[in-house]
């Protein structure tokens, strides 16, 4: 995950965010919770750490063109292909195929999103999909949610395709902790009152996150974990006001960084390097290394391990092989 996409490209710069930083990112915010709520901590690392292993390269655009190269075959989702990695395709044991890992673990990554869909995900569907997550799971997606949050706006401000000033203008939840940062270090500079602010947006999100939580477990009267499967609702989460306020600066960043110019004009060149990959190994599938060929013989279509190798792939590798099969630079000239 060293060399995944977290929002900007591995070759874009040494110090943006990768898969694999944001999730230490998570795991770190995640034990601060699960402290705090006296959860499992070891299960809430397991999965912070895990939670993205099935992304593929280029971030989300990865997965969609993987989805849609694979219709009728099964599709692709990077959650699927999380517990996909650790059951079946890590290959470490001669007894056993994936990682020895509990069912608990493996169970937190199929409900960290919340309740299965067993026939849209059926590899789920031996995770008790009737019963609710435990509560380790139940607070991954909003953690999640926290530490990308924060470290997309502190990419963007790197990247400058975001402003410090318009943030502050316009996003009610950043413009709180912006001013309380400038009224509290008034001699501060620009990056220190940057970095003060997000800490402060941070420690609210997750203060009232564990506040929240431990409300609603109070007042569901919870006290193992067949009530917390029984309830059918969600015990971990922020307030309403909250809820609403970390909403905006989410569709705040949707509209001004996931879809900025920048970012939208460089979509279609990584949509034909994922295209191009498959193409070249539906077209002669001896071009993939021997594991991955083998796999087809478990009874899983061709189809099925060109997916896995592709989305595999960090983004580095796969413009690199891109160029070597097609001899076409994916980041030269043309439109995007």
């Amino acid at each position: 995950m060293e060399y995944k996409t977290q929002v900007f490209v591995n070759h874009e710069g040494d110090h943006y965010r990768t898969r694999l930083t944001h999730s230490l990112e998570v795991s770190l915010i995640g034990r601060t919770v699960s402290q705090a709520l006296h959860l499992n901590n070891d299960l809430v690392e397991s999965l912070a750490l895990s939670h993205d292993l099935g992304h593929t390269p280029f971030g989300h655009l990865g997965e969609e063109v993987l989805d849609g190269l694979m219709v009728g075959h099964g599709g692709f989702n990077h959650n699927r292909q999380s517990l996909r990695i650790v059951e079946v395709l890590e290959d470490r044991y001669p007894d056993f195929p994936g990682l020895n890992l509990t069912w608990e673990v493996r169970e937190g990554i199929a409900k960290h999103s919340g309740r299965i869909d067993a026939k849209r995900d059926p590899e789920f569907g031996q995770f008790d999909p009737d019963l609710g997550a435990p509560l380790e799971a139940q607070m991954l997606d909003l953690v999640d949610e926290i530490a990308y949050n924060h470290h997309d706006i502190d990419d963007g401000l790197e990247s400058r395709l975001l402003k410090y000033d318009d943030l502050a203008a316009e996003v009610p939840l950043f413009a709180d902790h912006a001013a309380r940062t400038k009224d509290r270090y008034p001699k501060a500079d620009p990056f220190q009152l940057q970095a003060m602010t997000l800490r402060g947006l941070v420690d609210e999100l997750v203060t009232e996150l564990v506040q929240s939580s431990t409300l609603r477990l109070q007042e569901a009267g919870v006290g193992t974990l067949a009530d917390v499967r029984a309830c059918d609702e969600t015990l971990i989460g922020l307030p309403r006001d909250v809820a609403t306020r970390n909403l905006d600066l989410k569709r705040y960043l949707n509209q001004h960084l996931y879809r900025h110019p920048h970012m939208e004009a460089t979509r279609g060149r990584y949509r034909r390097v994922i295209e191009g990959l498959f193409a070249a190994y539906a077209d002669a599938p001896e071009r993939m290394p021997d594991p991955h060929l083998r796999r087809g013989g478990s009874g899983d279509p061709v189809e099925r391990g060109i997916c896995d190798y592709v989305a595999g792939m960090t983004d580095r590798f796969a413009l690199d092989e891109y160029q070597r099969l097609s001899g076409q630079d994916p980041l030269a000239g043309g439109p995007a």
